[in-house]
């Protein structure tokens, strides 16, 4: 359920600001959020063609757990390296920052095959939950979504920010795409590839 209650500027885009509720199952809280509407109804992501495209997900119990599975997936072995598995942590953290951000579908012909987000700020673009299955990794998937992402943020003249476990080798791809490190916390390194 999404409700109108502000609105504000930002570029050439108005942000009408709403606030999302998520219902999982009964044995969970319902979470509300303020959220944009850009997120929850705005930007798109391209198709990629000739194989990829970028469906929206919803909020429907169905697309939170498909992206909490594919999180899981990819994630989950650089978790439980360092702090073992908590079903319950993971599950409110992905609930938090599912009602918190615009999740997209990595589809591939008629295959999920994983996730990402891509938040549009007024000064820079958020990219992250950037998962792929282990069937889909390594095959240049990753680089082919990240460069797609990047040229999409070039043509709307923004920064890409994002974040990584120290220990998770996706580090390396991201500097191979030109991101940059600009911070880090005892967790996590945090990047920023300019504009091209």
């Amino acid at each position: 359920m999404f409700e109108k209650s502000q609105s504000s500027t930002n570029r050439n885009f108005s942000i009408p600001v709403t606030s999302a509720r998520i219902r999982v199952s009964p044995s969970i809280r319902l979470l509300e959020v303020p959220l944009p509407t850009r997120y929850s109804g705005g930007m798109d992501i391209p198709d990629l063609k000739p194989e990829l495209t970028f469906p929206r997900l919803g909020t429907l119990q169905g697309d939170i757990e498909f992206a909490f599975d594919a999180k899981r997936a990819a994630m989950g072995p650089h978790i439980a390296v360092r702090w073992g598995w908590d079903e319950s942590f993971q599950r409110n953290l992905h609930l938090q920052r599912f009602a918190a951000k615009p999740f997209f579908e990595i589809r591939k012909r008629d295959r999920r095959i994983g996730t990402l987000s891509f938040q549009v700020s007024p000064d820079h673009v958020r990219f992250g939950e950037f998962y792929l299955f282990p069937d889909f990794q390594r095959q240049g998937i990753g680089s082919q979504v990240l460069r797609h992402c990047l040229t999409i943020s070039d043509e709307l003249r923004l920064p890409v920010r994002l974040e990584h476990l120290h220990w998770n080798p996706v580090g390396s791809l991201y500097r191979r795409h030109g991101f940059e490190e600009i911070g880090q916390s005892e967790i996590h390194c945090f990047m920023e590839r300019p504009v091209s």
